[in-house]
This record gives structure tokens, sequence and C-alpha cells, in this order.
């Protein structure tokens, strides 16, 4: 395998297999909606397909600066699971039962997404083979454990710890020593997600204006250069673009994440691998890994990379370095050995929004009506309905069609941050996070000892994350 993919940026993977949508037109000048939504992603899309499910004769409006899915949404591995960032601080702040609740809801959300698609007729290449993540040194072992016991302290019963010989029964990842299975998740192909569900909006009523940036969100008001989009509602779907908003720079980091896919792999080294239940695979390290099987029997395989670019900017057509591009492939090749003569197909990045103190949320302020979701640090291909339903089930209850409900009073609702340090601290302090964690990951490696490395202990305790 040479270290250079065959193509590199131009957005994703994904759309190149799957074809750029047709331009939708942008906002023609000013314009009233009932709730405008800011943002074309998994989060904007749900949000708008939700409310005009719950009350048809809302006039939704969507603005997207490029085309819905140009983000996260269309760069992602493709993990449709359980997991919702921030939920450990949620238990500590408002008790443990609430985080329960939150971890209940992001189970059925896996099965909600897979079911709102068979509906709608969304084919996104849908497999629930659960997520399964190994280890691979003592220390991840202990970790995989405690990780286990914590995931079953919240509720997922139906969870398995595995042993090396079953986690080989399942994938045949070279040198792992253990896993952990879940039954919460699914592979999906992110683009084919996005672009049935924007379609399934427009076909609801849903107005999609696109290459339409807004340049600032006030109380009833969104504004782009070609007019303003007046309502009673703004929610602002942005997630890793965030930034790119005047008066949010600060908000929420952009955290870059990039990924590398293979060309199909041939038949005779899928019977070496394994992998029949095309579970979604990730790892214990701390600067970790996440991949799927693709429909097409490739690998898609993802990892931080370069983590953050100064100021908070974010790229343009996905374009990865090639370090980056080498380190995914020596981590596929640590997994896989025998896929030492596979190609790499394409190269890509993309940002994800992470929030100071690292916690989803979701939120509605009744007084001005601007609302917000976002802040998944990763995890957004499923929480992003359940965001999105939330903000529904919020904009209802202001509005006096509905009441309290069982989302509204999830305890991420509400919930705020301050915000993340001028630069060049912010710079400073992520690539620091970062080089500690591969710093501790090399280490655990080296000296097999059983217990996780203090480097990682310092990162964590210094970025917030626990």
């Amino acid at each position: 395998m040479t270290t250079a993919a065959a193509v590199n940026g131009g957005i994703s993977f994904w759309y190149a297999q799957d074809g750029t949508p047709p331009p939708r037109e942008p906002l023609p000048g000013d314009a009233d909606a009932d709730v405008c939504v800011v943002g074309g992603g998994y989060t904007g899309l749900w949000t708008a397909y939700h409310l005009k499910k719950a009350d048809p004769g809302l006039r939704v409006t969507v603005l997207e600066q490029k085309f819905c899915g140009y983000g996260a949404s269309g760069r992602n591995g493709g993990w449709l699971y359980n997991g919702i960032a921030g939920r450990d601080r949620y238990a500590k702040l408002h008790g443990h039962d609430a985080a329960v609740r939150l971890q209940q809801a992001m189970n059925a959300t896996v099965g909600e997404v897979v079911r709102t698609c068979a509906e709608e007729g969304i084919d996104a290449d849908i497999h629930q083979g659960g997520v399964l993540e190994v280890a691979h040194t003592p220390a991840q072992l202990a970790r995989l454990r405690a990780f286990h016991a914590t995931e079953t302290a919240f509720g997922e019963t139906d969870r398995l710890l595995l042993d090396a010989g079953e986690t080989a029964e399942r994938i045949r990842v070279a040198g792992a020593v253990g896993s952990a299975w879940t039954p919460h998740g699914a592979r999906v192909h992110p683009v084919k997600l996005v672009k049935g569900l924007a379609a399934a909006c427009e076909r609801l009523g849903v107005v999609l204006h696109e290459s339409t940036p807004v340049t600032g969100i006030s109380p009833g008001r969104a504004v782009t250069p070609y007019g303003t989009v007046r309502a009673r509602y703004v929610l602002r779907c942005t997630e890793g673009f965030t930034a790119g908003l005047k008066g949010s720079k600060r908000d929420w980091l952009p955290m870059n994440s990039s990924m590398i896919v293979t060309e199909p792999v041939p038949a005779a080294l899928w019977a070496e691998i394994g992998w029949d239940g095309r579970e979604t695979l990730g790892d214990m390290a701390h600067a970790y890994m996440y991949a799927q099987r693709t429909a097409d029997d490739r690998i898609a395989i993802g990892g931080r990379g370069v983590p953050y670019r100064f100021g908070s900017r974010t790229d343009n057509d996905g374009r990865t370095q090639p370090a980056t591009v080498e380190a995914l492939r020596e981590i596929l090749l640590r997994f896989f050995p025998q896929l030492a003569g596979v190609p790499v197909a394409h190269a890509w990045s993309g940002v994800l929004g992470v929030p100071r103190d690292w916690c989803a949320t979701v939120g509605l302020d009744r007084a001005t009506g601007l609302g917000r979701a976002g802040g998944y640090v990763g995890s957004g291909v499923a929480t992003a309905n359940l965001a999105g339903r939330t903000l529904r089930d919020l904009v209802l209850q202001d509005s006096g069609e509905t009441g309290p409900t069982e989302l509204t009073g999830l305890p991420w609702v509400g919930h705020r941050v301050r915000r993340w340090e001028p630069e060049p601290f912010r710079w400073l302090g992520v690539h620091a996070l970062y080089a500690a964690y591969r710093a501790a990951d090399r280490n655990e490696s080296a000296t097999h000892r059983p217990t996780t490395s203090p480097l990682a202990r310092a990162a964590d305790l210094i970025s917030g994350r626990h």
C-alpha cells in the first residue's frame, strides 16, 4: 500500500461515490417564516423534518452556506450509535437518574433513525451490527472493563464484554486482547442519509436555500448577503462551523477529524478478517480510531490527525495532510496487517463541534426565540436526531401547541458552558492535549502497564473532559 491516497479532498469519499446533489436556489431576498433553521446538516434537517411532521402548517426555512451535508454530515465515519458527549457530567450536575434518561433516549434514537429512513424510503446502506470497541494493551483493557461497567450502570444491560477469543470470532483485529459490544449502533452511508433527509424535508414543504451564508443571528432575524429571514424562532444548527458566525468565534471549537478509505477488499482477505456482522469498530486508545466495513466492502477508518487550525479556521474541500494519511494507514495495518497490498482510495477531513466542557447541548431562549443544538464532539450522527426532536418539542411548547415532554426534561436541555480561551492559548492547548494523548498511547504500548498513563490523566483534567 502506498502512503498517498488516490484522491485527497473533494469533500469526502461519500460524495465521490454517491455524487454531489443538484444545487438548490439561494435566498432570493427578504423572507418571512415561523421557524428559520441555520445550517443544513443532520441537526438542521432533522429539526425541520420533525417540526413539519408535527405541524404541517408551520413555515420552516433552512439556510445553508454551501449545500446540505457539506460539513460533518457528509464527511463522518457513518457511526449511528448511542454515544452522547457529556453524559457523565450531566450525571454529576443533575443526578444519576437524569443521566440514565438521557442515555435511554440515545439508545432509542438509533432505532428511531432506522425506522424513519424506512418510512421515508431513504436507502442509506444501514446495517444494525452494533458497535465493537477493542483493547490492545493492558491499560486499554482496564479502561474497557471500566467503560463497560459504567455503561451497564447507566442501564445498558444488553452489552457484552468479550475476551480475546470472542473478539476474534467477530473481527480478527491483530493483537486485540478484549472488546466490548453494544447492539445500539448501526453503519450508515453519511451522504445517502443526508441527501435522503433533505429530500424528505422538501416533500413536507420545508424551504431549503443553499449557497446562502448566514452572517448574523439576532432575535427574530437571520441575516444573509441576499436578504434577511424574519422568524419568531431562529435555530442555530451549525456545529463545527459555529465559529464562523459573528460573535461566536469562541463558543465551540472546530476540531478536525480525518479519514481514509481503501479500495474494495478482496473476498479472500475478508475470509481472514471476518467482520461478517459489519459492526462499527473503535478502540480504547486515547487518540482513538473509528472504522466501518462499507456496503461495497471497503474499510473506512478515521482519527484526529492535525486536531485544530489556528483561529478556529475550517477547511474548504477536505484536503488532508500526507502525514495524517500515513498515520491512519499505520493504524489500519496495525489492526489488519494482511491489507498491506490494498491501496488507499481516498482521504478527507472535516470539523466537529467541541464545547469547552465537552458536553452536547440543546436549548431555546423563550424570551428571544433563539435556539441552538450541537457540540456533539464527534458523536453527532444519532445525537443530531435527538437534538432535532428536542428542538421541535421546545418550539411547540413555547408556542403553546404542546406542554413539556420527556425530551424537554432531559438534562442537556438549556445547559450553558463557558467560552474557549482566546488565541494563541486555544491553539497551544489543543495541540498540547493531543500530543499528550499520543504520548500516553505510546507509553502504554511500550510498558504494558495495566493502568492509564499519567500523561492522559493530566490531559483529561486540564482539558475539562472529565
